[in-house]
Order: structure tokens, then sequence, then C-alpha cells
């Protein structure tokens, strides 16, 4: 069982940044993808930011430009810097994790980011 830990969440005005966390009980190298999902309110769980194993990164036009994934292996940590904040940005945030080798998929508990107009 991995645990993931997120955050790094908060209020903050349009216009502004965030910086959030994930934090792994494992090596990230065992993940094929780390990944940050966001759900509105009476939304579904969205993908904002993917990254492999490989460095390849993923992002759809929403966020495109504006937040960046990244991750330290060393730390079993996995980033998402998001800049220049929109309120329709609000949302809980996840952290996901997933391995086809080993059949694994995991999701963090979620962390609350609100940006107001």
């Amino acid at each position: 069982q991995v645990q993931l830990v997120e955050s790094g969440g908060g209020l903050v005005q349009a216009g502004g940044s965030l910086r959030l966390s994930c934090a792994a009980s494992l090596s990230l190298v065992r993940f094929d993808t780390m990944s940050w999902y966001r759900q509105a309110p009476g939304k579904q769980r969205d993908l904002v930011a993917a990254i492999t194993r490989g460095g390849t990164t993923t992002y759809p036009v929403s966020v495109k430009g504006r937040f960046t994934i990244s991750r330290d292996n060393a730390k079993n940590t996995v980033y998402l810097q998001m800049n220049s904040l929109k309120p329709e940005d609000t949302g809980v945030y996840y952290c996901n994790v997933n391995s086809r080798l080993w059949g694994e998929n995991y999701w963090g508990q979620g962390t609350q980011v609100t940006v107001s107009s």
C-alpha cells in the first residue's frame, strides 16, 4: 500500500501562485505516471497535469503555460506549480500514481485550492 500526502493548498487571489506537493511513501521510480487531478464542486475529477517516468509531461489546454508538474525522486515527491491562478482553478486537487507492472493505482486525500476573484 502506497501513502500519498498532499500539501500546499489554500486561498489565493486571482493572478497568484501556489505550489502543491505530493509525498509518496515509496520510490517514485516504481510508477509509470504521476498526475494531478482537480475536482470542482458538483463536477467530475479532471486531469490537470501528468508526468511519466521518462519525464514526458501532459497538460490540458486550460492550464497549459500556467501549471508545471515536476518530481524529485530523491524526496519521493511530485510538485504542481500553479501560476496566474483563475477562479475556475478552484477545487480539490488530488495526486495520483499508477504502475502497470504492479497493477497499482493510488490517490491522495486531496488538498483544497480556492482562488478568489
